[in-house]
C-alpha cells in the first residue's frame, strides 16, 4: 500500500525532473540540485547529515554534499526516486511515514512555489489531517525561537501553540499552509495573520521559524 511519504517522494521527484538542476528554490542559496543533494545525504549518509546538528560534523556534511551536487543530475533524481538503501531505517514503513512525509512535502512546495505562476495543489482531508497531526507534534520545536506568541490555527477552530508569550500573533490557514509557514516558508505559505502590526512584522524579519 502507498503511503503519504512515498507519494510526496515520487511527487518531489517527478518535479525536480520537471523543471532541471538549476531551477529556483524556497531555499535560500539552493537551487533544485543543491536540494537534491541534500535530500540524498539526510537519507543515505548519516555519517554526514549529522553535520546539521554537530558542529563538528560540519565540515564532512560539507565534503559529502560538494560530493553528491557533482554528481549528473538525472542520478540525483533518480536516487531519491528509488528511495534509502536497503538496510537503512527509512526503509522501514512506519519510521519512512514519520520522517519524509512532511520532509518530501515540504521540499516539493520549496521547488513549486519558487517558479513562476505556481499554483497550490488541491489536497484531500486525509492528508491535511495527517499534516495536522505531524505539526501538533513539533510547533513547539519549529517556533521556539520566535520573538512573539504564536498561535497556529486551522479554519475549523482547531489550535496549537507553537510559542507562548505576548503580543500574540495567530496564523490561521489549512494544516499544509500552516506547516510551510511554521517551517520558515511564511512568506510563500497562504495563512491569515491576526495580531498587532509591529508583533507581525517582528515576526517576519526574526527569520527563527523552522529549525
Amino acid at each position: 500500500m502507498s503511503t503519504f511519504a512515498k507519494r510526496e517522494r515520487l511527487l518531489f521527484a517527478d518535479l525536480l525532473e520537471t523543471v532541471g538542476p538549476d531551477a529556483p528554490t524556497l531555499c535560500e542559496g539552493w537551487r533544485t540540485r543543491d536540494l537534491a543533494a541534500h535530500v540524498i545525504v539526510r537519507e543515505r549518509r548519516p555519517d554526514a547529515a549529522g553535520g546539521a546538528l554537530i558542529k563538528q560534523l560540519a565540515p564532512r556534511l560539507e565534503k559529502v554534499t560538494a560530493e553528491y551536487t557533482a554528481k549528473p543530475y538525472e542520478e540525483l533524481v533518480q536516487l531519491i526516486r528509488t528511495g534509502p538503501p536497503r538496510f537503512s531505517p527509512f526503509q522501514v514503513k512506519q519510521v519512512d511515514e514519520a520522517a519524509n512525509t512532511v520532509e518530501f512535502y515540504v521540499h516539493t512546495e520549496d521547488v513549486r512555489r519558487a517558479q513562476r505562476d505556481w499554483s497550490a495543489r488541491e489536497l484531500d482531508p486525509v492528508f491535511q489531517d495527517a499534516l495536522w497531526s505531524r505539526l501538533e507534534r513539533t510547533a513547539r520545536l519549529l517556533g521556539r525561537g520566535v520573538p512573539t506568541g504564536l498561535v497556529l490555527r486551522r479554519p475549523d477552530g482547531q489550535t496549537v501553540v507553537a510559542h507562548k508569550g505576548v503580543p500574540v500573533v495567530t496564523a490561521t490557514g489549512e494544516p499544509s499552509e500552516l506547516l510551510l509557514f511554521a517551517f520558515g516558508r511564511d512568506r510563500a505559505a497562504r495563512v491569515e495573520l491576526e495580531g498587532e502590526a509591529d508583533a507581525i512584522d517582528k515576526l517576519h524579519s526574526s527569520k527563527q521559524l523552522g529549525f
